[in-house]
């Protein structure tokens, strides 16, 4: 049995190894626990998922003229939580290339967050900025 013990405190979390077989947890009191889960399992449910393959979808951001930087970088924090360099560095690929891939994952997580870019509205800084800008997805190559 693996067992993972971990002390749960303000802001604190502490995890040790110890022992190894069945899936077992219990709380120890108000800020411990003990939890205990079998590795044969986990491993075997990863082989499942890796022969079922789920296919993933690109989020692509299309340039255009009437969002700025800033709106990209602000949308790009909001909506994934990138950072200002990160937003940064892709606002500069779609003004660049025409376009950047911002997010990969499932066809449904991928739509909410293309949902999300494109109710996110117009540019405050621009005002011919009249609606959010432009996301599509498109399905990512198979490996």
């Amino acid at each position: 049995m693996e067992c993972l013990y971990r002390l749960l405190t303000n802001r604190y979390v502490s995890s040790i190894i110890i022992g190894t077989g069945h899936f077992l947890a219990f709380a120890l009191s108000m800020s411990e626990t003990v939890v205990c889960v079998r590795t044969k399992n986990r491993n075997q449910k990863k082989k499942k998922n890796e022969s079922k393959k789920e296919p993933r979808f690109h989020v692509i951001l299309w340039n255009d003229e009437d969002h700025t930087y800033e709106y990209v970088v602000v949308m790009l924090h909001v909506v994934f939580g990138y950072s200002v360099a990160k937003g940064f560095k892709l606002a500069m690929e779609v003004d660049t290339r025409g376009r950047a891939i911002v997010f990969t994952s499932s066809l449904e997580q991928a739509e909410v967050k293309r949902d999300l870019i494109l109710g996110f509205g117009p540019d405050p800084l621009l005002v011919r900025s009249q609606g959010s800008i432009i996301a599509t997805l498109e399905k990512a190559a198979e490996d």
